[in-house]
């Protein structure tokens, strides 16, 4: 069976930039480890604005300019870049929340073989989340987990609401 580790948003801004939380500071180190100790394709996506980001959906929601393409703050954390040297890893750039892309290149990925598929990352209660359900959705039959050890949510409470959430949706919460 084939296993993928789906990294998500573990950049510069959601860790110690414009919208970093002590938490998401904390997880780096066992994210770090995840991925050097993983044995298997890894995708890693990429929160991606651009310099109009204030003027979208989103920027009028979340009104903090984050993850501009390009940026120090769109970089993947310098712990996690150098977990991932070496490693067979796809980066997925997601203009949203979740990648609609992200389902079509993990079948792509397992070329008609069983899998399952893991997930870490931030935000838990945005972008994890997100990509659980989409890639549930995608893959009823998949076994497919989130290491809560590995996520951080905005706040611990909203992290915890995700974690129950994705249990409800038969995501497995390690």
């Amino acid at each position: 069976m084939k296993k993928f580790l789906v990294v998500v948003d573990m950049q510069k801004d959601f860790v110690d930039g414009a919208l970093g939380t002590a938490e998401a500071v904390a997880i780096v180190p066992n994210v770090a480890e995840k991925i050097r100790e993983f044995d298997g394709k890894i995708f890693v996506t990429y929160d991606t604005h651009f310099e109009d980001y204030l003027d979208t959906a989103e920027g009028g929601k979340l009104p903090v300019e984050h993850c501009v393409k390009g940026t120090d703050g769109w970089r993947l954390n310098g712990d996690i870049e150098r977990a991932l040297r070496g490693k067979d890893y796809t980066q997925v750039e997601k203009l949203t929340f979740g990648s609609v892309d992200l389902p079509w290149l993990i079948e792509d990925a397992a070329d008609g073989d069983d899998f399952e598929i893991e997930l870490v990352g931030l935000c838990t209660d945005i972008c994890v989340v997100s990509n659980a359900i989409l890639l549930k959705a995608a893959f009823p039959e998949t076994p497919i987990s989130v290491d809560a050890s590995c996520c951080a949510g905005v706040t611990p409470e909203k992290h915890a609401a995700a974690l129950s959430t994705m249990e409800s949706c038969h995501i497995d919460v390690k």
